[in-house]
């Protein structure tokens, strides 16, 4: 079986080729973000795509949307997400998008080096392995507002959004940088499913969702 890695973390995307190549898997590309995902995809045709979904540049989505992507160019291409974090609406998008071959394991909760392999052979396969967290957040997703995805620092953020303060207005308030404001915008826009396609419209649009959920 030949795989594909994209992972921002080095310790993390070394400890996958190796265990993994303990189990005579070949790893024959591992890269750090979504566009080189593409690249590599192209390139070498490969068994699975092993993919994170929060990395470079912004640590969003890019993982998730780079998978999407993949499989618009090889529909039959099994994808295995590996992750921190559920994003539910791109985790239904990644299901609706072919008839098999799929699977979102949360890093954490991976405890067994066996499982994991044999979750690897499965997606491979294409049959589907899913966390069952994953599972509880995507039934529960149809039954709440967006707005509920986000942590508590979210919310502060995007109230401050609402009231028209800017980004560097809100890293003043908040005591923190521009940095971690811009993070935190992200994700709103993420966790609220506005494409990077909206920009010009995308903070209105979330500031509405907020204001409609109070």
């Amino acid at each position: 079986m030949r795989v594909v890695i994209a992972e921002d973390s080095v310790l993390l995307r070394a400890g996958i080729q190796r265990l993994l190549a303990d189990e005579g898997i070949e790893t024959v590309a591992a890269v750090e973000d979504g566009e080189s995902l593409l690249g590599v995809i192209a390139e070498h045709r490969p068994d699975l795509a092993i993919v994170d979904v929060r990395m470079p540049p912004t640590f969003t989505d890019e993982g998730l949307r780079a998978a999407l992507r993949a499989r618009e160019l090889t529909p039959d291409l099994p994808v295995l997400v590996l992750s921190q974090y559920v994003e539910e609406r791109y985790a239904v998008e990644l299901v609706s998008a072919g008839a098999g071959g799929v699977g979102y394991l949360l890093k954490e909760r991976v405890a067994d080096v066996a499982e994991f392999v044999d979750a690897v052979r499965r997606v491979a396969r294409g049959g589907t392995v899913f966390d069952q967290e994953v599972i509880s957040q995507l039934m529960a997703r149809g039954r709440r507002n967006p707005i509920d995805a986000l942590t508590p620092r979210e919310r502060e953020v995007l109230g401050l959004m609402a009231q028209g303060l800017s980004n560097t207005a809100i890293a003043r308030s908040l005591t923190v940088s521009d940095g971690a404001v811009e993070k935190h915008v992200g994700n709103i826009f993420a966790k609220l499913g506005l494409e990077p396609s909206q920009e010009e419209h995308r903070r209105v649009r979330a500031v509405l969702a907020y204001l409609e959920r109070r």
